[in-house]
């Protein structure tokens, strides 16, 4: 039985269509994923059923009856409750005032200006969610001491709260472990044998074939295929995603390490980072693999700047050097394109324009002093063009561009700085695949014109497809590099180090 459905929705902006005669469906107990490209009408779609857009033309219908909805207050009467990417929690409040923000519980039968919240009830319900998806934390906790994982848990009780009939999940495991993403999966399933159907939104296609009862794709605006389990095939995925082939990591793109370009020896922060020593050379990528909280990217912030060593020596071009902020790291050529482009890599506000030519104002100003806006301009035509990165101009607000094509803006202004050391924190985090393949071609790309790459990734294909050596690290430590230019290591070889275990005098590649 279909719980929820759209029937030939429509929505403008302008210059855009961005969702073309529509038809979803939600039925009773499943789960069900919509994917696409970043663009492709999904989250406009999302808003749509969720009451926050009113569409142009078309229509919802609950259980067969037409629905209007004006707000996501009219949704969530409908049982209709979504669990946005962003999670929107009040840190300076507790679980429980979080779980029920909005929708305090009161005592007596009529809820007025007199009316006392009813704290002993919201406790005690909060502690029945709570204890419904496992989590260990209490609700009178603060959630501003809560893990992501954690915070996550409490978007399902608060979506919870009401008894809904469907839960919209937007990229809930962009920012989780492997083993928290397992415990969402668990609490998924838990839902559906609850009667309670999810709509899965995510870029990671293994997650989407393992999770899903069906799968519904949109490319430009359009629903295109449809896919039932048992159907499941990631190569039909992408080709309905994106309209083609799609070569993730690319062949053919020959690199020849030459001399070295950066050495870090016995680099120490806080319990951070203990004694970490490596090099990498210019035409090569140097993948780092290791589980969270391994150092990595605390590795990388004392290399760039952000954070300052406590002893250990860098070297650049056989030099030592001092690096005590980020603005020493861009003088010796080193780029960092961070973890979270949101919040460390874009000035979201700015134009793509703005966030291309920041680092470089200095050298492309007049005296370094003036301004100059036809070099600006020219340096951005330049690297939007070379990048194609679609925009509908170098003066588009950087925050209304897709994921993939925020991702190289930000490589976009490192190339401008003419960088020959190139740090890749999560380069395809959150970004769809075909912006994914395209990252990856850059990095190859830019590791055959002498530039020497750094990557950390999480996703251990990436890492071994991508790296001619592979630095694994545990708990602040490097426990193996192992060569990989015959790609000949394994998965079980990297998660092998990855949990701590070491290799032996001799065996380091």
């Amino acid at each position: 039985m279909e719980i929820l459905k759209a029937k030939g929705v429509v929505k403008r902006f302008p210059g855009v269509l961005a969702v073309d005669n529509v038809d979803f469906e939600v039925h009773e107990n499943e789960i069900v994923s919509l994917i696409g490209e970043n663009g492709a009408g999904k989250s406009t779609l999302i808003k749509i059923l969720t009451g926050v857009l009113k569409p142009d033309s078309g229509e919802i219908l609950i259980n067969g009856e037409r629905v209007e909805f004006h707000s996501p207050v009219d949704a969530f009467k409908k049982g209709i409750s979504v669990i946005h990417q962003e999670l929107n929690l009040c840190d300076n409040m507790t679980v429980a005032e979080n779980i029920f923000l909005a929708y305090e519980a009161v005592r007596g039968q009529k809820r007025n200006l007199s009316s006392k919240v009813d704290e002993d009830f919201m406790y005690e319900k909060s502690k029945e969610l709570l204890d419904l998806i496992g989590a260990k934390f209490p609700p009178d906790a603060p959630v501003k001491e809560l893990t992501t994982a954690q915070r996550q848990m409490v978007e399902i009780c608060k979506a919870l709260v009401k008894e809904p009939r469907i839960i919209f999940m937007d990229e809930p495991t962009s920012s989780l472990t492997v083993e928290e993403a397992e415990r969402l999966f668990e609490i998924i399933e838990m839902l559906k044998k609850r009667g309670i159907s999810v709509v899965f939104v995510s870029h990671r296609l293994d997650e989407v074939t393992r999770i899903s009862d069906r799968i519904v794709v949109m490319r430009d605006g359009k629903r295109v295929g449809e896919l039932r389990k048992g159907e499941f095939d990631v190569d039909t995925i992408i080709r309905l995603m994106v309209g083609r082939e799609v070569e993730f990591f690319p062949h053919g793109i020959e690199t020849e390490p030459g001399e070295v370009a950066l050495k870090v020896e016995n680099l120490k922060w806080k319990d951070k980072v203990k004694n970490v020593s490596f090099e990498v050379r210019r035409g090569e990528v140097l993948g780092f693999a290791g589980l969270v909280g391994a150092g990595r990217t605390e590795t990388m912030l004392l290399i760039f700047g952000v954070n300052r060593k406590e002893s250990g020596k860098i070297y650049v071009n056989g030099k030592e050097v001092e690096i005590e902020s980020p603005e020493d790291a861009i003088k010796l050529g080193i780029g960092l394109i961070p973890e979270d482009r949101k919040l460390q890599g874009l000035v979201l506000r700015m134009t793509v324009k703005d966030n291309i030519v920041l680092p470089s104002l200095k050298s492309i100003s007049k005296w370094g002093l003036v301004l100059d806006e036809k070099r600006e301009d020219k340096m951005a035509e330049e690297y939007v063009e070379r990048l194609s990165i679609k925009t509908p101009s170098i003066y588009q607000i950087t925050e209304n561009l897709s994921g993939g094509n925020q991702q190289k803006v930000v490589l976009a202004k490192w190339l401008a700085t003419n960088a020959d050391i190139l740090i890749f924190d999560e380069p395809t985090r959150g970004i769809d695949v075909g912006a994914k393949a395209e990252i990856h071609r850059m990095i190859r790309e830019l590791a055959a014109q002498g530039k020497a790459v750094i990557m950390i990734s999480s996703e251990l294909p990436e890492i071994l497809n991508l790296s001619d050596r592979i630095v694994v690290m545990w708990e602040g430590e490097i426990t193996a590099v192992l060569d990989n230019r015959e790609k000949k290591v394994t998965q079980e070889e990297i998660m092998y180090y990855a949990s701590g275990q070491r290799r032996q005098n001799g065996r380091v590649a």
